[in-house]
């Protein structure tokens, strides 16, 4: 597959679940676009599409807490990206582990 081939939304993003490839704990879950994508295949590391900001963000570019990309994989539709990473620190903003600290049910 190529990366134009991905099933993007109206806005030219789609989501990726980050999940730790050791611990299969899933870390967060952002969006790329085909830049950011591009981006982290070229680099090894994680790299957003920033909704908010309108700009690519690199994951740990001002903490330090990047994740080496060790696959990243593509669901049956096309339209959801998995990245399985090595973290070197929390993924979320909160100083947590993971974003998904929190429970609902």
């Amino acid at each position: 597959m190529e990366l134009s081939d991905l099933k993007y939304d109206a806005d030219g993003l789609i989501p990726c679940v980050v999940q730790d490839a050791d611990t299969l704990e899933v870390l967060m879950v952002a969006w790329m676009n085909e830049e950011s994508l591009r981006q982290t295949l070229d680099s090894g590391e994680t790299v957003f599409w920033s909704r908010s900001r309108q700009e690519l963000w690199r994951k740990g570019a001002t903490s330090g807490n990047v994740q080496k990309l060790v696959e990243l994989r593509y669901d049956c539709d096309g339209d959801t990206l998995l990245a399985l990473v090595h973290p070197a620190g929390p993924a979320c903003h909160t100083g947590a582990r993971s974003c998904f600290y929190r429970t609902l049910a």
